[in-house]
């Protein structure tokens, strides 16, 4: 099942969208969820087709909990070493932008890099999750871009002002809920060049160990999104770029970059 947020005709809501995923928009339809997708999903009768609506970012997050140097080859190429334990930080709610919002390059960076990344979404509302179980909180997954101003991750020593502005976590297309998140194939395309080509089975730590050592940290809530690191290729964008995070099973988050 793919569960979107939309906006349409100055109304927000969620839908299921209906139809095969790789064919043309117009053949796509969204059937609208009567509340929201977290607990017994009920369907109105209504149906739009999607190019009539404005697809938002599938969720909207208390908080991004994210994973550092959890690809080897990424860690390498920054020349750090692969973390021994997960390496976790947040991004703030505001950094949070949807499919087709423009990713805004900050005055105070002069290195803004793309980093592809498969993203969790979490379910149910849960606390000292054990990793054989962490399935049961999960709703789904989506497509994320954990945008980094590099230079001041490098110079802060912490991670908050590189990964916090506005614009620099999009979230989308929707989220996929039937995935086997084991070994999905993840890139970045920026306009016609591959930047980052790898594999989820390439982390050091799987999804559920993620989610289990997040839950013994902080309460997660429902719509909370679960940040599982980038595999090697980051680069920086520049203003007139389109950024395209792909994820095998789940589809396209696409981006335009401007100052």
């Amino acid at each position: 099942m793919r569960i979107a947020r939309f906006a349409f005709e100055g109304v927000v809501g969620y839908g299921v969208v209906e139809g095969y995923p790789t064919g043309p928009l117009e053949a796509l339809e969204i059937a609208i969820i009567k509340n929201h997708p977290f607990g017994e999903i009920e369907l109105t009768d209504q149906r739009l087709p999607l190019p009539a609506v404005r697809l938002l970012s599938p969720v909207l997050p208390s908080k991004v909990c994210a994973f550092g140097r959890t690809y080897a080859e990424h860690a390498a190429e920054l020349g750090n070493e692969v973390a021994k334990e997960p390496l976790m930080f947040l991004k703030p709610s505001t950094s949070v932008a949807g499919p087709g919002d423009v990713i805004r390059l900050p005055e105070l960076s002069s290195d803004v890099q793309h980093e592809a990344e498969l993203a969790v979404v979490i379910g149910s509302l849960c606390k000292d999750v054990v990793a054989e179980r962490a399935h049961e909180v999960i709703l789904g997954y989506t497509c994320a871009n954990d945008v980094t101003a590099r230079d001041l991750q490098r110079s802060d020593g912490q991670w908050s002002r590189a990964k916090g502005f506005d614009t620099f976590c999009p979230l989308g297309p929707w989220v996929e809920t039937a995935l086997d998140p084991a070994d999905l194939a993840v890139s970045c395309h920026i306009d016609d060049r591959v930047a980052q080509d790898g594999r989820t089975s390439e982390m050091v730590f799987s999804v559920a160990d993620l989610v289990a050592y997040t839950s013994r940290i902080m309460t997660l809530l429902p719509g909370d999104v679960i940040l599982t690191g980038t595999p090697a290729g980051v680069s920086t964008l520049h203003a007139g770029d389109t950024v395209e995070v792909r994820i095998e099973g789940i589809g396209s988050l696409i981006n335009s970059v401007s100052n």
